[in-house]
């Protein structure tokens, strides 16, 4: 099973660098998920300035340049976790956010941990692979 942890926090957390106590806590962290098999991939984005959006709407397509003031959170940073139960994505989960209580005491924020879509695994009688419309 694989999922999807989504990082989230206010931008103004987003306009500085993290504290490196943080992200060496982080990389041993990561490691250990990797050495385990458990980590697939993992990064961290940019504040906002640096990117864009892109909506449709009416069949229109809007290109949009950050910053987005309008934001009350914006995703920080990602992993995917290759695991064999939600319960087990959610301990990594867990541990990942506790290093930033420890090490960035003042933060806050939330990840958003979600299976990702795997049609070949996926079994529609005991749990539903896409959102029943």
């Amino acid at each position: 099973m694989r999922f999807m942890s989504i990082v989230k926090s206010a931008e103004d957390y987003r306009q500085g660098p993290p504290p490196q106590a943080l992200m060496e806590a982080i990389s041993r962290l990561s490691e250990e998920a990797i050495k385990a098999g458990a980590m697939v991939d993992m990064g961290g984005l940019l504040p906002t300035a640096a990117g864009f959006r892109l909506r449709l709407a009416d069949g229109k397509l809007t290109i949009t340049d950050g910053p987005f003031s309008e934001a009350k959170e914006v995703i920080g940073g990602y992993a995917v976790f290759q695991v064999s139960s939600k319960e087990e994505a959610l301990e990594w989960g867990k541990r990942f956010m506790n290093l930033h209580k420890e090490h960035w005491p003042e933060w806050e924020g939330e990840a958003e941990v979600r299976q990702m879509f795997d049609g070949a695994g996926c079994d529609p009688n005991s749990q539903p692979c896409m959102p029943q419309r």
